[in-house]
């Protein structure tokens, strides 16, 4: 029988590589669960995962309906909203679909806006 850190019998110390590698691993191991357990990472991997998803569904969207206007970005951040929260049950999954919807207008409103600063254009 192999306890942790001792190699196996026959092998004349051979197994103390695998060992150091098997710890290297688990130490990997137990970093990576600490990490996603923590608050800063989590948030990270949430915008992370909201911005690709957003703009993946932006891109869907536009495609799929030939045309660029507000509904499309409205539509995105609604999809987008409900699958990150989808896990945390239907309500969730409503509220994050409204709060990225609600979000999305108004990004997208604001950068619709006609813009009147004479000089952001030089040449007019």
């Amino acid at each position: 029988m192999a306890f942790p850190g001792m190699s196996a019998p026959g092998l004349g110390g051979q197994g103390v590589g695998l060992d150091e590698q098997k710890l290297k691993e688990q130490q990997m191991i137990k970093f990576m669960q600490q990490a996603m357990e923590s608050c800063p990472a989590k948030t990270a991997m949430s915008g992370v995962m909201g911005f690709g998803l957003g703009g993946l569904f932006g891109l869907f969207m536009s495609s799929f309906r030939a045309k660029n206007d507000l509904y499309n970005g409205v539509a995105a951040g609604c999809i987008t909203g409900g699958a990150l929260a989808a896990k945390a049950g239907p309500q969730a999954a409503a509220l994050g679909c409204a709060g990225f919807a609600g979000f999305s207008a108004a990004i997208d409103y604001y950068m619709r806006m006609p813009n009147d600063d004479t000089a952001a254009d030089p040449i007019a």
